[in-house]
């Protein structure tokens, strides 16, 4: 399986979004600061995640996050939205 996961950077409350063959080492990674691009922004929290079969869809999903425009905006309000409830 390949994942599309969001993280949330408790420290500036900005989303992460990454892409990963094994979910749980590079989650792991991320929370002991081994991920350059993550590492000043500790603590993070695992917020969202998709499964995919096929690696290149695993991809394609996890550029259109990464762009601007309609996925990453309806899927961010989505998870404010929830965020904002558990709070």
């Amino acid at each position: 399986m390949y994942y599309v996961y969001v993280l949330l950077s408790k420290k500036d409350n900005k989303l992460y979004f990454g892409y990963t063959e094994d979910l749980s080492k590079r989650i792991e990674k991320h929370y002991n600061g081994e991920v350059s691009s993550t590492k000043y922004r500790l603590p993070l929290e695992l917020i969202y995640y998709e499964a995919y079969k096929d690696r290149n869809d695993a991809l394609q999903r996890e550029k259109s996050l990464k762009k601007s425009g309609r996925a990453p905006e309806m899927l961010k309000r989505r998870l404010r939205y929830f965020l904002n409830k558990v709070q």
